[in-house]
């Protein structure tokens, strides 16, 4: 049975792919995970102990390589991130520690032990603002529209830099807006299934007219799975379900599934929509091209856009604590930082 590290594993993203490797049933886990304020051992508690979890920090050389030189894995795949947007333009500093550094201490740790494939998950946010432009291809530029989208394109060179001069077994997937279960109540969909439920205000940066591809993240899952497996070392692939939803589109979508599914009046529901300043530098559309992972891989989406919804809302619906849990403490202190508050501005 081969070993597969996975780096962040009790993240949203990580932790449906570590269940996915353990319903292979032909993978041993090993799950390396800070947890930090997104990452939740918690998301992992129906696998009974399936998998070996280690806690520490990928900048940490030390226990990097230690895990290494205990487990010689046959894989790694790298969620571990600082991943929201809004977080980096409060402050970027945790964003080039762990994104650029912390992978930095990865790839000098298979050098000295190596893998047969080191698979590193990125962003569509690395290509910038699609508005009036092209949907991306893998070959085309890299132009970050924020700090974290800089750090996530600053790792992605780094990765192919040194496959290119170290021969390293790298492959880089870079996937669009991912949502389902288990996503912490800061990014857009899971925020508003909270607030629409709680009868607080929806708030919807600028025009709410920012253009975003929404995939499930069973699918994501399912295609990075793919490209472990076939993909050549050196590949990279874009991954996107192939259409484009309004920011505030998406938000009433959101509104008619709360309302169906708690008995709540959809214009009561909706009447809680609340246009806010818009963050820093905020991309109006991204869009990425998809042909290659389908015609080589054989991936394609699953879950279409609005039955994934109905699914994730009824989710949050019916853990409620688990809710309550990851949103208390710290989480009212970044949320009025970035909405009461204006982005740190007196009101």
């Amino acid at each position: 049975m081969e070993s597969i590290l996975v780096t962040g594993g009790c993240g949203f993203i990580g932790s449906h792919f570590v269940r996915l490797l353990c319903a292979e049933e032909k993978f041993r886990v090993i799950n390396l995970d800070k947890l930090t304020y997104a990452g939740n051992l918690e998301n992992l508690s129906d696998l009974a102990g399936g998998f070996r979890f280690v806690r520490g920090d990928i900048a940490d050389r030390d226990l990097v390589d230690r895990v290494l030189k205990e487990e010689r894995p046959w894989a790694i795949v790298n969620f571990a991130a600082e991943s929201h947007v809004d977080r980096s333009i409060l402050d970027a500093s945790l964003f080039l520690q762990t994104n650029i550094g912390g992978l930095h201490v990865l790839l000098e740790a298979i050098r000295a032990v190596p893998v047969k494939r080191f698979l590193h998950v990125s962003t569509d946010e690395v290509y910038g603002d699609r508005e009036g432009r092209d949907a991306a291809a893998e070959e085309s530029a890299l132009r970050p529209g924020s700090p974290y989208a800089a750090s996530k394109a600053s790792a992605d060179l780094l990765c192919l830099a040194y496959r290119r001069t170290y021969d390293l077994p790298i492959i880089i997937t870079r996937s669009s807006n991912n949502y389902g279960p288990f996503q912490f109540p800061e990014k857009l969909i899971p925020l508003c299934i909270r607030n629409a439920v709680a009868g607080l205000k929806l708030p919807v940066y600028a025009d709410g007219r920012q253009s975003r591809d929404w995939l499930h993240v069973e699918d994501n899952c399912r295609a990075i799975l793919a490209a472990l497996n076939k993909a050549r070392p050196g590949s990279l692939y874009n991954i996107g379900a192939g259409g484009e939803w309004k920011n505030l589109d998406v938000v009433r979508a959101v509104c008619r599934a709360v309302a169906a599914q708690t008995g709540q009046h959809l214009e009561q529901v909706e009447s809680n929509i609340e246009f806010v300043a818009d963050r820093p530098g905020h991309d109006r559309r991204y869009a990425l091209k998809t042909e290659n992972i389908r015609r080589e891989l054989g991936w394609y989406p699953r879950t279409g856009f609005e039955s994934g919804l109905e699914q994730t809302v009824r989710w949050y619906l019916s853990h409620p604590d688990w809710v309550a849990r990851v949103t208390s403490g710290e989480y009212q202190q970044y949320y009025d930082a970035v909405y009461a508050r204006q982005w740190g501005k007196p009101s």
